[in-house]
């Protein structure tokens, strides 16, 4: 299995070298070169497998001679054992009629980014002892990802995790789960400014080809192409088991894309996907520019009550209009760079009508600000009686601007219980931690709190390898 570059300046490399690597030199994403299908046969059997063996399937898909289906179950067995608090892993309950909550809070973190991170930790560290490599893994984050890969990373040998949290913009659980691991590998670090500015200041990181082979440097954000495989599981897993008489439509809260295109990869795998509806908070610009066609950035994100979705720029969608857009690979990278280069410039850039039309096949958008989130909350109480995060309101939100034809799953992003202070406020109820986390604020914490500014991040990098 070969993997590309969105930006078509790279040379083409293997599964392992792309994952180990994150982003392409030339400042891309990979992605693969052909994609992969599912046999109708394999699919039909999916339902009645365990969660661990539909990852293993999907994870030898993309990794091609790089992994043996045994290695591959071997990784997903260890990454889908003891630190999941729900025997499917990922369960889908009907909460209204035709209408499914998709639990993805079941992880060590409570965050629908462990179901990715847990695979990642254990692929990591086998290909490292397999090649007898160091590695600097690091993470901007919003909230959820830099929990989910310090539970995943943590005392893994071989590996030192550098977590990028803005400052004041995440909830005191999601920071919690960054400060206080107890890991010794594990390097929380707390950035003026928000979101945006670290996923900048990472990619920065990056573009120094120097630095990154100084300190052997690796993303685990969602530009890393071996997240969307594991997120694209849970998407298979529930069309195959829920999907038997329709399609399925699911409703996705995302900030940055990733778990949207991973839907859209399951669906590409052979998953009886319909549409796929994405959810925005009030930091809109993807979901307008879905309708419009035209994409605008403000000077920063708005912060708001689901903090794990104040991002302006999402990533992934880079993969989504490049693989959707017409001409050769040549010409669809040309177009990135020059996406990219406007984006740069001024803040925007235009999506080609032919690209919007074959985006708008795919995917629906609509946003909620804070007091639509907020009476999302209440009237998912008040219908259902479920206590959902403001993440997952976003996305109750959306329901009510989808088609009608399908069943519809709505991903619940995380647990209420991350963000205590919204939920009392909305609902006057208080939801406790999982008892395997009730002790979550009396251990200590670990972190440095450093300027948003790239040479010291490097040099605190340099310090700690």
């Amino acid at each position: 299995m070969k993997y590309i570059s969105t930006r078509g300046n790279s040379p083409e490399v293997g599964f392992i070298d792309a994952i180990l690597a994150g982003l392409a030199p030339d400042g891309g994403l990979y992605v693969p070169k052909e994609w992969p299908r599912l046999d109708e046969d394999v699919l039909a059997k999916i339902d009645d497998l365990p969660y661990y063996e539909v990852a293993a399937i999907v994870l030898k898909s993309f990794a091609g001679d790089d992994l043996s289906l045994e290695t591959a179950r071997a990784i997903c067995a260890q990454a889908y054992d003891k630190q999941w608090h729900d025997n499917d892993i990922v369960p889908s309950r009907e909460i209204a009629p035709n209408t499914y909550l998709m639990e993805l809070f079941h992880g060590p973190s409570l965050a629908f980014k462990d179901v990715a991170m847990q695979m990642i930790g254990a692929l990591f560290e086998y290909c490292l002892d397999r090649r007898g490599e160091k590695l600097s893994v690091i993470c901007a984050t919003s909230g959820d990802t830099g929990g989910a890969a310090v539970e995943a990373f943590k005392n893994k040998k071989n590996i030192e995790l550098f977590v990028l949290m803005p400052d004041g913009r995440v909830s005191e659980v999601q920071k919690r789960f960054m400060t206080a691991s107890g890991g010794d590998n594990v390097h929380a670090l707390i950035l003026d400014g928000d979101f945006d500015g670290a996923q900048t200041l990472l990619k920065g990181l990056f573009a120094d080809k120097e630095f990154v082979k100084e300190v052997k440097l690796a993303p685990v954000n969602s530009v890393n192409f071996a997240r969307i495989i594991a997120q694209c599981v849970y998407f298979l897993k529930s069309a195959q088991v829920l999907g038997k008489k329709s399609k399925i439509d699911y409703v996705v809260p995302t900030g940055n894309f990733g778990d949207a295109l991973s839907g859209w990869v399951a669906k590409k795998l052979g998953a009886n996907i319909g549409m796929i509806n994405i959810a925005n908070n009030a930091n809109n610009a993807l979901a307008i520019a879905m309708k419009t066609g035209h994409f605008q950035i403000g000077e920063s994100s708005v912060a708001t009550i689901s903090p794990a979705m104040d991002i302006q720029i999402p990533s992934n969608f880079e993969r989504v209009m490049y693989e959707l857009a017409n001409g050769d690979e040549k010409s669809r990278a040309q177009t990135i760079v020059d996406i990219y280069a406007s984006l740069k410039a001024k803040h925007q850039f235009d999506i080609a009508p032919d690209t919007l039309a074959q985006i708008g096949k795919e995917f629906q958008s609509s946003y909620a600000d804070d007091e639509t989130t907020r009476i999302a909350v209440n009237d998912c109480h008040e219908k259902t009686n479920e206590v959902i995060c403001p993440h997952t309101a976003v996305g109750w939100d959306a329901i009510k601007n989808c088609r009608k034809d399908n069943p519809i799953i709505l991903l619940a992003t995380a647990h209420p219980a991350k963000f205590p202070e919204a939920i009392v406020e909305i609902l006057g109820i208080n939801p406790d931690l999982p008892n395997f986390v009730s002790d979550l604020f009396d251990r200590p914490e670990k972190y440095e709190k450093l300027a948003l500014n790239e040479n010291i991040i490097k040099n605190y990098i340099r310090s700690k390898i």
